[in-house]
């Protein structure tokens, strides 16, 4: 494959987040792999730490020779990193599109020049309720849509269509960068918010929350199972009983900015672990849309086996080996003490997971098909 595709998303305004980082550079990284020309797209306000945001982003550039292949935008068609606007411009007509992950960019200008204007949903649901909801309309201005939420439109999703017609993929990992690694270590372990940006959404008589709703669950598993959790975990001190319960039951904390602040802390954090617990939100539980995490992507690269909270993923991944899904505390308890008991079988069965169902090349080929051509 060759020409040029664009992308944009939001890595300078959330520095030091090794693995929100990842998330975009599997698209980039993946795509330039199968031999196109990649262009960054990201945005910074006057309100944002624009300092700290663009000598992040930089260095991210830097470090995957990406220096020349991003533009930083800012206000009033101010360029605060990366090559100038004229350039991004130019390389953005020439494209086969722009992927607009989550609808970030908002530059008129730029969504005008791409040919394609594609919407990726890496968050499904919350969009789409607000949409319904008349909250907000992130997906005007788009041509195609597509969502990770592989189930949506079928019996069961709870993910409103919005009456678009949409194209569904998963998250890629580039294998060639995430390799098996062979030393396991001894705790399980995530990288995750306590809430994140959004907040609950009550929709149809249900409120649809976060992963703090999903994880204090989970609050007794390290004292039922007698292994050992580390999470570098995003969460308030305010949230006082929240963390009195998670040290209550032995659960050890981590400060995500300092264990998985860089793309290679985090990828270090991944493979020096001996299993992922995924707790997902809780949107993504209720909806049923089959939602998998990028950042399981790279635990199962890793040959590192995932225990999963279920988002509904029967029928899309093979269940058992290496990813072990749960529904209640009493589910996750089991998967905890199965991976444990088998664990050589079940770290084989991750990366073969890795390999058949999320290696770059085969999503991003299906993707460009699917959406670009």
């Amino acid at each position: 494959m060759n020409g040029r595709l664009v992308l944009a998303g939001a890595i300078a305004q959330l520095p030091s987040r090794g693995g929100h980082t990842w998330a975009f550079l599997q698209y980039l990284l993946g795509f330039r792999a199968l031999g196109f020309e990649v262009l960054f797209l990201d945005r910074l306000t006057q309100e944002m730490d624009q300092r700290r945001g663009s000598h992040y982003l930089k260095a991210v550039m830097e470090r995957f020779g990406l220096e020349d292949d991003y533009c930083l935008l800012g206000a009033d068609r101010d360029v605060l990193g990366g090559i100038d606007r004229a350039d991004a411009l130019e390389r953005t007509r020439d494209s086969l599109g722009l992927i607009n992950v989550n609808g970030f960019l908002n530059d008129e200008e730029f969504l005008a020049a791409a040919p394609r204007r594609v919407y990726l949903d890496i968050d499904p649901g919350f969009a789409q309720m607000w949409r319904a909801l008349g909250l907000h309309d992130s997906f005007a201005g788009h041509d195609v849509f597509v969502t990770v939420a592989e189930k949506i439109g079928r019996p069961g999703c709870r993910v409103p269509t919005c009456d678009i017609d949409w194209i569904t993929t998963r998250p890629p990992v580039v294998l060639d960068l995430w390799p098996e690694s062979a030393e396991a270590g001894e705790a399980f372990t995530t990288v995750g918010s306590w809430r994140g940006p959004f907040a609950p959404v009550d929709f149809e008589g249900t409120s649809f929350g976060l992963r703090a709703h999903e994880f204090r669950k989970l609050f007794e598993l390290p004292e039922l199972t007698g292994e050992r959790f580390e999470v570098a975990l995003d969460i308030d001190r305010a949230d006082l009983s929240d963390l009195a319960q998670l040290d209550r039951y032995g659960w050890r904390l981590r400060n995500p900015h300092t264990a998985a602040g860089s793309p290679d802390e985090y990828q270090a954090f991944i493979q020096m672990s001996k299993a992922e617990l995924m707790v997902a939100k809780n949107m993504y539980v209720e909806t049923r849309g089959g939602w998998f995490s990028d950042r399981s992507a790279c635990y199962l690269a890793s040959g590192r086996p995932v225990i999963a909270e279920d988002t509904g993923l029967a029928g899309l991944y093979p269940l058992g080996d290496g990813l072990v899904p749960f529904h209640t505390l009493e589910d996750a308890v089991a998967g905890v003490e199965e991976v444990s008991s088998n664990y050589p079988r079940h770290a084989r069965a991750a990366r073969e997971i890795a390999e058949s169902e999320l290696r770059s090349d085969r999503v991003l080929e299906t993707l460009v098909e699917k959406a670009l051509r």
